[in-house]
């Protein structure tokens, strides 16, 4: 079993076979020129190069053998340190070309391991920052928020100070929206958050994010149209899901024109689900198409001033938390299309 296991290298099976030639050769060499000299067969010569050629033979299978034992060891070393035992290393005591190679992945070993210990003190560093920032900005926030309703109530009488106490909320809003988005994509990016998954109906998901927008589509006197099956689940967080369409939504009611129609498509594929969201609005340029996704990327031909450029890559980084993937398509005039597919796992 273990010469079959050293021949299924080929170039083994290639030293092998030019050793056979080579004592072969030797062999009807050595015979021809004993029957010209005596003009006889000569058993001796035969009996002493099949011994020689057996007892090569052997050497070389003795020696392939142990380096198998030796790569096998090694192999099952590398799957220990892959499979999460950061004490796993090869044993590489002696000398050649063989253990000097051991020796330079025992050493890479050792510089992962350094590196994914300085990432995870990095990433609860960056936890720990994103949560003290986080407590620190909500109080003056909430005050801030205090002091303009109270300038509202006061400023009824005066129409100039109620505009300005209006436009105040509203950059405070931002401000808000701002730095929640931030916060969330900084633990995304740590990979603080534990994503609390479970199986949820996708079909009661998109209601979910259509009567979300309901009032502001009535406002603008937009549609957002449905369809899809009833029955196709998706196993994912249904909370921070809702928060990636949601910004998918508005990002698409932002860039319609009244009368103008979202639709949001689902359905189940041979491997995937894929969620569509589409609009027939203003489209977008095909010099920002390829930018969409940056943070706090915001296109010169935009109108949406108030903007500030984090919903998409939030959306695209809770989507692809979840295993998924996000494209889009637009043509100017035209409208937009975003793909979003998620893989099926018990299809994989």
């Amino acid at each position: 079993m273990k010469l079959f296991k050293i021949l299924a290298n080929r170039d083994i099976r290639r030293l092998f076979l030019r050793i056979s030639l080579i004592m072969a050769l030797f062999l009807l060499l050595s015979e021809f020129c004993f029957l010209l000299l005596y003009q006889r067969f000569s058993l001796w010569i035969l009996l002493l190069t099949l011994a020689a050629a057996i007892a090569l033979w052997t050497s070389c299978c003795r020696y392939f053998i142990r380096q198998n034992r030796v790569m096998e060891c090694a192999v099952s070393q590398i799957d220990s340190f892959l499979a999460g035992d950061e004490n796993a290393r090869i044993a590489c005591d002696e000398e050649g070309e063989l253990y000097r190679l051991f020796h330079g992945i025992n050493s890479l070993a050792t510089v992962l391991n350094t590196h994914a210990a300085n990432e995870l003190r990095e990433k609860e560093f960056l936890k720990n920052t994103i949560s003290d920032i986080s407590h620190q900005l909500k109080t003056p926030l909430a005050a801030l928020n205090i002091y303009n309703g109270l300038m509202q109530e006061e400023a009824k009488d005066s129409p100039a100070i109620e505009e300005f106490a209006a436009l105040s909320e509203q950059e405070l809003d931002r401000i808000e929206t701002l730095v929640q988005n931030l916060l969330k994509i900084a633990k995304l990016d740590a990979g603080s958050i534990s994503f609390e998954k479970a199986s949820e109906n996708l079909a009661e998901m998109m209601r979910d994010a259509r009567l979300h927008f309901s009032y502001r589509a009535k406002q603008e006197q937009k549609q957002i149209i449905l369809s899809g099956s009833e029955h196709i689940s998706l196993f994912c967080d249904r909370s921070w899901l809702m928060e990636a369409i949601d910004n998918l939504i508005k990002n698409a009611l932002d860039h319609t024109e009244k009368g103008d129609t979202v639709r949001i498509e689902w359905r189940a594929l041979a491997s995937l689900i894929q969620v569509c969201i589409k609009d027939n609005g203003t489209g977008i340029p095909p010099e920002d198409l390829h930018h969409i996704f940056k943070r706090f990327y915001r296109s010169r031909f935009s109108k949406d001033r108030q903007g500030i450029g984090l919903g998409l890559p939030l959306a695209k980084a809770i989507i692809e938390a979840h295993s998924g993937t996000i494209e889009a398509d637009s043509s100017p005039g035209k409208g937009t299309v975003f793909t979003i597919n998620f893989l099926i796992p018990t299809k994989l």
